[in-house]
């Protein structure tokens, strides 16, 4: 049985949010760089593709493509301008510019429609039809795939180390020679392509662009709250969030409707995750199965060299304490006696008095009796 059109679409409205998240991912997660203004190319993609096939009659999906290229090259001027700062100041140059387009595409009336909006021709007139939006769920879940393609390749390339090294330590990596203001355009550039492509891919399926809702600081919130929350440094992480964000939010808009709810509960999402799992749910999952799964000191899960090398280290203390047992009688015994008290052997104490030049040293007492010999050194009367 084929799902109908109100689960389809909502379908499509996830697998949106987690195209935007993941291309969000590919400056933030990257470089550490947040920007709240990312929904500034989702609304150039969108309104770009709308005007194109309005304005110049291209085809719809060719329009699509030009305006990703469009987005590409508004981008790089911007990007110079705005990698020039850091931390909350990025923060704030990415809102600034999102409001700037907000501004300009609502007071165009004569270009873009102003307030009322911008009607797009659809691909497929009939878009009602269940077929339809399962086609665009698979455009969506393909250009999804590419994204993560691209994330993966650049996670496992050269650039992609630098680009961590910069989220590390950016200074630290600027002076091990990584060129890192090329090296952030480059992924500005990306992440704002692929925003702009999923933007595109929107007014093409959706059909009518607000500039409020196209160009609002919130959708850029979105993305960086369904990243954080999946996890930023992994490869599904976006998606994760985009599922679990994204199915929440259209729970709560159509249980609640128009109450603005949902805005209440993306807030305390949003501050669970900074609070408790900073890293995301997948790092946070991995941790804790690496806590009580099977620890890394198992002799099952150790090589060959480990084993080896255990084993040497526990034999070294032993053959320590043998080399002390086998060594000198004579040795041991001279050393014991210089070690014990010297009153313990009289004629030893005697000699090293002597020896040490002491005159109050007492000599050994001769021996009396009638078996007793003469002693040389102590002369009777008779002989004297």
């Amino acid at each position: 049985m084929a799902p109908n059109a109100y689960i389809l679409s909502a379908g499509i409205v996830v697998a949106s949010y987690a195209c935007t998240a993941t291309a969000w991912n590919f400056m933030g997660g990257f470089t550490g760089y947040v920007s709240l203004g990312h929904a500034a190319f989702f609304g150039l993609g969108a309104y770009g593709t709308g005007l194109l096939i309005r304005d110049v009659g291209l085809p719809s999906f060719v329009a699509w493509l030009v305006a990703g290229v469009i987005v590409l090259l508004i981008t790089i001027p911007v990007g110079i301008a705005a990698l020039r700062v850091r931390g909350a100041s990025f923060v704030i140059v990415s809102i600034s510019f999102v409001l700037i387009l907000l501004l300009v595409f609502q007071a165009w009336g004569s270009f873009t429609g102003g307030s009322d909006g911008l009607v797009v021709p659809r691909p497929f007139p009939d878009l009602l039809r269940p077929e339809h939006h399962r086609v665009f769920f698979y455009l969506f879940a393909g250009l999804l795939a590419v994204m993560l393609v691209a994330w993966w390749a650049i996670d496992r390339s050269r650039f992609g180390t630098g680009l961590k090294a910069i989220r590390e330590d950016e200074d630290k990596a600027q002076a091990l020679g990584v060129p890192t203001r090329n090296y952030k355009l480059v992924a500005y550039v990306v992440s704002a392509t692929f925003t702009g492509l999923a933007g595109g891919m929107y007014a093409l399926w959706f059909g009518d662009l607000d500039p409020i809702f196209q160009f609002s600081i919130m959708l850029g919130s979105y993305m960086v709250l369904m990243a954080l929350f999946g996890g930023v440094r992994h490869l599904f992480g976006p998606l994760l969030g985009a599922i679990v964000v994204g199915t929440g939010l259209e729970y709560f808009k159509l249980e609640f409707g128009d109450t603005q709810f949902h805005l209440v509960a993306t807030a305390l999402l949003l501050g669970i995750v900074v609070l408790f799992m900073p890293d995301g749910i997948i790092p946070a999952a991995q941790s804790l199965l690496k806590r009580f799964g099977p620890q890394d000191s198992s002799i099952r899960e150790m090589t060959a060299a480990e084993l080896l090398e255990r084993n040497r280290a526990a034999a070294t203390p032993a053959a320590a304490g043998d080399a002390t047992a086998t060594a000198d009688p004579t040795t041991a015994v001279a050393q014991q006696r210089r070690e014990d008290d010297p009153t313990a052997d009289p004629t030893t104490a005697v000699v090293q008095q002597r020896r040490e030049g002491d005159p109050t040293a007492e000599a050994p007492r001769p021996r009396t009796g009638p078996d007793a010999t003469p002693d040389a050194t102590n002369p009777s009367e008779e002989d004297r």
